[in-house]
């Protein structure tokens, strides 16, 4: 059994944000963090996708995802957004415009 190495095939692995991503996502935290809007988070690479889940409290399910999927570059964008119940609030190219969706509107909690 070969392992092929070759440029043209790129090694398979996790999915992950790059320095520049996670940047750009921290600020994000950061400020809704100093808002009091969230105050835990999580970061995870998988086969196909990256997540970074922000949490109201630690024990709660995920107030918002935000996705990585490199597969869907060339289609809608490898960015997304995604609420609490599942749906998609923004998705794009550029990741930092999937992320002016944190602008756009107040955030209530709703207890």
């Amino acid at each position: 059994m070969s392992l092929d190495t070759s440029p043209d095939r790129p090694l398979a692995g996790p999915v992950f944000f790059d320095r520049r991503e996670l940047d750009l996502v921290l600020r994000v935290y950061g400020r809704m963090v100093a808002q009091g809007e969230w105050r835990d988070y999580s970061v995870a690479g998988h086969k196909d996708f990256a997540e970074f889940a922000v949490f109201r409290r630690s024990g709660d399910a995920p107030l918002y995802r935000i996705e990585k999927r490199p597969a869907l570059q060339a289609k809608q964008g490898q960015w997304a957004v995604i609420g609490e119940g599942g749906q998609i609030l923004r998705r794009g190219r550029d990741l930092a415009q999937a992320l002016r969706v944190f602008d756009a509107r107040k955030f209530n909690v709703v207890e």
